[in-house]
């Protein structure tokens, strides 16, 4: 199994709609990368390891496949509409990492 992370940094002065992304993007993403799609996380950053200090992240979603194949094939034919709801939450350049996941 593969997990697709999409990571926006918490950017002084920079907005995050999770109402938006929780509620409009995520089930779009959903629905367009259809089966393939085996799961789906969201999270809000709400604090740093020191205390008092502020989330290195304000939101991270996750993606779950059987492969990195499975992600490409069914994220590829709708890269352009996902990636182009982006300004209609955050003006946030996200950081995309694909990892293997282990348990």
């Amino acid at each position: 199994m593969i997990k697709v992370s999409v990571l926006y940094a918490n950017e002084a002065g920079k907005p995050f709609d999770m109402d938006y992304y929780c509620n409009n993007h995520m089930p779009m993403v959903q629905d367009r990368l259809g089966p393939t799609l085996k799961g789906s996380a969201v999270e809000g950053g709400i604090a740093g390891g020191e205390p008092g200090s502020a989330a290195p992240y304000i939101a991270m979603g996750h993606l779950y496949f059987e492969s990195v194949e499975d992600f490409q094939n069914s994220f590829g034919p709708h890269a352009e509409e996902i990636m182009g709801d982006i300004p209609n939450y955050t003006d946030i350049q996200p950081s995309i990492q694909i990892s293997e996941v282990k348990l």
